[in-house]
C-alpha cells in the first residue's frame, strides 16, 4: 500500500525537468497510469450488468459502503476516488524497488517534481523494476522489489476519475479491504514532501484506527472473524520484524566495529529472524499457504526490506496518540496533522516519537 506510483499529472510536467537518461521512467510511469484509467468503469455500471460475476458485484457493492463509510464516519475525501473498478489482468498494480547499503537500513531516495524525495520506485511492468533492482545490486546495494496492489495518486487524478478500485484488492479480506481504502484515502488529506516516514505511518494510523471501527460496527461475525485471523498473522510477522529491525540497526551503529564484524553479526541475527519465523509458523498452526506471502519475504529479507518496513511503523504509535489527544474527533486529528506537517522533519518526527502530544 501506500504512495507507490507518481501521479500522471506530476510526471508529465516532469518532462519539461529531467534529461534524457530519466525519460524512460518517467515514460513507463505516465503510461502505466493512464493504462489503469483507460481500464476503469463506473461501479454503478459493473453492478447492474447481468453479465458481472456474482462474487465481484458482492465485492464492489461492499467497496461503495466503505468508501461512503469513509466519507461520513472517518472524513476522509469525498471525491470520484474508488467509485470506478478497473481489472488489470494482473496480481499487482506496480512493484516497487527499495535499495539500501550493505550496512545501514537508511533506504536510497528518488526525488521527483511535486512529489519529493520517496525511498522507493515503482514500476507497472515487474521486469523493469527486475532490471532496475540488478542495477543497484552491481553497485552494491541491497535490494528489494515487492508487488503493490493499490497506491495513492495524491487527488492530483480527481479530476480524471480518481483511484479506481483494483482486482489486486478487491478480493481482500473484509476489514483488510475497509483498511486499505482508509490507508489511500488518507495520503489524499495529508502528504509531507520528503518524508516518507510520516506519509506512511499517518495513513496507518488511520487505517487501524478507522479500520477497528468498521468491523466492531458495520462487519458480520463472520468477517470479523475471518480478519481476526489475517491480522494475527500479520502482528506476529511485524513483532518479528520489528525486533530484528532494533538489532540491525543497534549492529550497524555500533562504533568501532570493522566490516567483517559488521558481517558477522548480521549473519547471525538473519539466521536468528528466520528460525524465529519458522518457530512461530509452527505454533501458530492453520493452514501453511495462509504463510505464502510472508514467506517470499522472509527468503528474501534484507536491509531494503527492513529499511522499507520501517516507515510503515515508525510514528504510528504517536499518530495514535495525537488522534485520542484529540477526543477521538477525526477533523481535528487531521487538522493537528497539518500542524505537524508545517514544522520541519526532525521536529515533527521528535514530537511524534517523543510523546510530546497527547
Amino acid at each position: 500500500m501506500g504512495f507507490g506510483g507518481l501521479a500522471a499529472l506530476a510526471l508529465a510536467a516532469s518532462f519539461l525537468l529531467t534529461g534524457c537518461s530519466t525519460l524512460g521512467y518517467y515514460w513507463q510511469s505516465v503510461s502505466g497510469h493512464l493504462h489503469i484509467m483507460a481500464a476503469a468503469r463506473p461501479i454503478e455500471e459493473l453492478v447492474q450488468e447481468p453479465q458481472t460475476p456474482e462474487k465481484l458485484r458482492e465485492r464492489l457493492e461492499l467497496a461503495q459502503r466503505i468508501r461512503n463509510y469513509a466519507v461520513t464516519e472517518l472524513k476522509l475525501p469525498d471525491n470520484p476516488s474508488y467509485h470506478r473498478y478497473a481489472d488489470l489482468h494482473r496480481t499487482a498494480a506496480i512493484w516497487n524497488v527499495t535499495a539500501a547499503p550493505a550496512y545501514s537500513l537508511e533506504l536510497k531516495t528518488w526525488c521527483f517534481p511535486v512529489t519529493g524525495c520517496v525511498g522507493y520506485r515503482g514500476y507497472y511492468d515487474q521486469a523493469r523494476a527486475n532490471a532496475d533492482a540488478a542495477e543497484l545490486a552491481q553497485e552494491g546495494y541491497e535490494v528489494n522489489v515487492y508487488p503493490v496492489t493499490a497506491y495513492s495518486t495524491l487527488g492530483y487524478m480527481n479530476w480524471a476519475g480518481g483511484d479506481p478500485l483494483l482486482n489486486t484488492f478487491i478480493g481482500y479480506p473484509e476489514g483488510e479491504l475497509a483498511r486499505l481504502i482508509f490507508h489511500e484515502l488518507a495520503h489524499q488529506v495529508v502528504y509531507a514532501k520528503n518524508d516518507t516516514t510520516f506519509n506512511e505511518s499517518f495513513a496507518v494510523a488511520v487505517e487501524r484506527l478507522g479500520g477497528e471501527r468498521w468491523l466492531r460496527t458495520q462487519a458480520s461475525e463472520k468477517a470479523r472473524q475471518e480478519y481476526a485471523a489475517y491480522d494475527h498473522r500479520r502482528q506476529l510477522f511485524r513483532e518479528l520484524s520489528r525486533r530484528t529491525r532494533e538489532q540491525l540497526e543497534d549492529l550497524y551503529q555500533t562504533p568501532g566495529l570493522s566490516s567483517e564484524q559488521k558481517e558477522a553479526g548480521k549473519e547471525k541475527i538473519m539466521a536468528d529472524f528466520r528460525a524465529g519465523y519458522e518457530q512461530m509458523k509452527q505454533q501458530a498452526g492453520g493452514d501453511p499457504r495462509v504463510w505464502r506471502g510472508y514467506d517470499r519475504w522472509v527468503r528474501e529479507a534484507n536491509n531494503a526490506f527492513f529499511g522499507a518496513q520501517a516507515a510503515y511503523d515508525e510514528l504510528v504509535p504517536g499518530f495514535e496518540r495525537l488522534f485520542h489527544a484529540e477526543g477521538d474527533d477525526w477533523l481535528r486529528f487531521y487538522a493537528a496533522v497539518r500542524e505537524l506537517e508545517a514544522l520541519p522533519k526532525q521536529e515533527r518526527h521528535d514530537r511524534l516519537k517523543e510523546g510530546g502530544i497527547g
